[in-house]
């Protein structure tokens, strides 16, 4: 199975794909979505959307796991990227998939052991669970990570049931 993990950004989102076999995770790629600044929100959030359709088109993943938004001290921010979520979240969703949805704590808990662990943290545990991958950076390993959580989720679902989920 391979699973998108998306880290949704106005100005960046970051996403990474993985397979999962099992236990066994391999990295497949990932790498950062970016949109101009000095654009209108309207037409980066049709930049973001294209950039998703034609990633997802390129690599067909089973599911897709998103991190959920925090509440940023600046309300524009907060509403920004809750767009840039809703973008996400709709493109995933059009595309027929399973969508996970995963606090940020939640996240760090799931690949460090604490949710309050640090980006450097978060960056070096990706690392270490998918040897030998290259990351395109922050909101990539962000992704990774959030992908990774999923798999995680999934497999705990699966051996609590007794079967996959459809």
């Amino acid at each position: 199975m391979i699973i998108l993990g998306l880290d949704p950004g106005l100005g960046t989102t970051g996403w990474g794909l993985v397979h999962t076999q099992g236990n066994r995770l391999s990295h497949i790629a990932n790498g950062q979505i970016r949109t101009e600044s000095s654009a209108a929100l309207a037409s980066r959030l049709v930049t973001l959307d294209a950039a998703l359709a034609g990633l997802i088109a390129a690599h067909n993943p089973d599911e897709a796991a998103v991190e959920e938004v925090f509440v940023n001290a600046n309300p524009q921010s907060t509403l920004k990227l809750g767009q840039a979520r809703g973008v996400v979240l709709l493109g995933a969703a059009r595309s027929g998939m399973v969508v996970g949805e995963y606090a940020a704590r939640l996240v760090k808990k799931s690949v460090v052991g604490v949710g309050n662990a640090s980006k450097d943290q978060v960056h070096a545990m990706v690392c270490r669970l998918l040897p030998g991958c290259s990351i395109a950076g922050p909101d990539a390993a962000d992704a990774l990570a959030v992908a990774i959580t999923h798999a995680h989720m999934r497999a705990s679902a699966v051996h609590l049931s007794g079967r996959a989920r459809p």
